[in-house]
């Protein structure tokens, strides 16, 4: 029998593969918050100009590339901040997801997949918001947000107790 076949490892990788997990979780529902919050702040305090380098786009996404271009460069210091962390939450998100799908199979990874596809909508609703400036994007926008978060709410509550 060599060590990695003796019942006790793959029991103990298990155990800290799902603490890992618990701490991304965690670590993505906290970046959410904190991306929800500064939403709204941009939401009550910053205005996006109607012409601006990708604003009412021919092609959604090279639109859509250049208006966040402008925003992270150009745009209100809130603004700039939010769609800079929305980008990285969208990448965290993502790799939560392959990595539930790695160690939890199951409901609790469903619950990851969904939430990484619900920021990715967050994010696209995001970027149209910048291209057009219509409200609808930005409830769309905050309301997958609030869906992603209860996504990871519920995976966390599935992946087995804490010690």
């Amino acid at each position: 029998m060599t060590v990695g076949s003796w019942p006790g490892v793959a029991a103990t990788r298990a155990m800290r593969g799902a603490a890992a997990l618990r701490r991304m979780t965690l670590g993505i529902s906290v970046l959410l918050i904190a991306q929800l919050s500064i939403g709204m702040i941009v939401n009550l305090y910053v205005t996006v100009p109607v012409h601006h380098p990708g604003a009412q786009p021919a092609n959604y996404f090279t639109g859509s590339l250049r208006s966040i271009a402008w925003a992270i460069g150009h745009g209100a210091p809130a603004l700039a901040i939010h769609a800079t962390l929305g980008l990285a939450v969208a990448a965290i998100a993502i790799w939560v997801a392959v990595r539930a799908l790695r160690i939890q199979p199951g409901w609790g990874a469903f619950a990851s997949v969904l939430a990484a596809g619900l920021v990715v909508g967050a994010g696209f609703n995001g970027a149209s918001f910048v291209d057009f400036n219509h409200n609808v994007s930005s409830l769309l926008m905050a309301l997958l947000a609030l869906g992603a978060l209860s996504c990871y709410l519920v995976a966390l509550y599935l992946l087995p107790g804490h010690r």
